[in-house]
């Protein structure tokens, strides 16, 4: 038997067919829900539950990765650069040593070679000639005066045996030979010395050397107060007086090598330290380092020029200058230690050289140093460091 249901609605009746089309539709809805609860699940074993620990190590992916470098201990030749006067390492000024005259002719000139005792001008000396042969004949005459003393003497001695000369007599005579002696030495001595007063009128070199200077001409009157008239390099040797300050001065000794580049040429010259001043400058603090050099034409006494000196080498850590920080506090800067955290270290900076700046105190060299970008970090701050050779990093 066949039994039909029917509802009851306000509008009428509803059939089997549309109850058929709600059922579907609640399944449906349904069989959504559960695919949506298995994809949250599958969410959550996959990701959700290894969130804790891709937390510990997103942190540590999170900290900024860092260069840092172990400088070790190097070898450094320090060198002092400083500039000078370039002159002559002993100066001598010639001048009139005599009376003086009018110049009848200079021999040399500002850039020759000299010999010890060359005349370098002479001085007219026509009554200096004159009086010497004046002097020449009073000799003469003093020196007959002499032997005629002397014969009546030696006649006297013969007849005073015979008794035909007293004694007395023979006394005078040998007085008159000896008086006579005496005005040939005077006259003699005169003569030597107007002789020696008359060479003097010759201006002559008193060392072998280069001549710097000359400032006298022909026909010129000269005289005691005429000044210098020549100015020589003694043997030729020349010098650089290069001005340091008293710290530096402290750090050279005698024998240091040093090299010299006068200013507008681009030669340099080597030479070395043979004097330091025993005296600093009270205004300017600095003292004078006195530098030997060999003769060179191309040294201009009087003119600048360069000098690098090598003041000796030294053990220490280099650091490039991206790795060094300032402050208030002075020079500082970070390492790295075995948890990799970052430190602050206090340095002390030495000289700067071509390969980095000396690290005079504060580190051993076996530290790792971070080598740039130490201004974004921070101490205690947890960084990735990666190691670099320190000639990867510019300096």
């Amino acid at each position: 038997m066949n039994f039909e249901t029917t509802i009851s609605t306000a509008d009428g009746y509803v059939g089997s067919g549309d109850l058929d089309d709600s059922k579907k539709r609640r399944n449906i809805a349904v069989a959504l829900v559960v695919v949506i609860a298995l994809a949250a699940a599958v969410y959550y074993f996959f990701f959700a539950g290894s969130g804790a620990d891709a937390g510990a190590e997103g942190k540590q992916s999170q900290a900024q990765t860092v260069s840092v470098l172990i400088p070790g201990n190097g070898v450094v030749e320090r060198k002092i650069n400083a500039t000078g006067i370039l002159a002559a390492r002993r100066e001598i000024p010639v001048g009139v040593v005599g009376e003086g005259g009018q110049v009848l002719r200079v021999y040399v000139d500002a850039g020759d070679w000299v010999q010890q005792g060359q005349v370098l001008a002479s001085i007219e000396r026509s009554v200096q000639t004159q009086q010497i042969a004046g002097m020449q004949a009073q000799i003469n005459a003093a020196r007959a005066d002499l032997n005629l003393a002397q014969n009546e003497l030696d006649r006297a001695l013969q007849l005073v045996e015979r008794g035909f000369v007293s004694k007395t007599d023979v006394d005078r005579k040998t007085a008159n030979r000896d008086s006579a002696r005496a005005r040939l030495g005077v006259a003699d001595a005169q003569l030597r010395e107007m002789q020696a007063r008359t060479a003097r009128l010759d201006i002559r070199a008193p060392v072998g050397g280069f001549v710097l200077e000359r400032n006298v001409e022909t026909g010129q009157t000269v005289g005691q107060g005429s000044g210098m008239l020549f100015r020589l390099a003694q043997g030729g040797e020349f010098e650089l007086q290069a001005q340091l300050g008293e710290a530096d001065l402290a750090d050279l000794s005698t024998g240091v090598t040093a090299s010299v580049s006068p200013v507008g040429t681009e030669r340099v010259f080597n030479g070395t330290i043979w004097q330091i001043a025993p005296m600093i400058n009270e205004q300017t603090r600095q003292g004078i380092a006195r530098i030997s050099l060999p003769f060179d034409r191309a040294l201009k006494p009087g003119g600048f020029a360069n000098v690098e000196i090598k003041a000796g080498s030294t053990t220490a850590p280099l650091l490039p200058e991206s790795a060094v920080q300032n402050d208030q506090k002075g020079s500082y800067v970070y390492l790295i230690d075995a948890k990799n955290k970052v430190v602050r270290r206090e340095v002390k900076i030495g000289d700067v050289t071509p390969n980095g700046l000396i690290i005079q105190e504060g580190l051993t060299g076996n530290e790792r140093v971070v080598a740039y970008a130490g201004g974004f970090l921070n101490p205690d701050e947890t960084v990735n460091p990666r190691l670099v050779k320190p000639g990867a990093i510019a300096r």
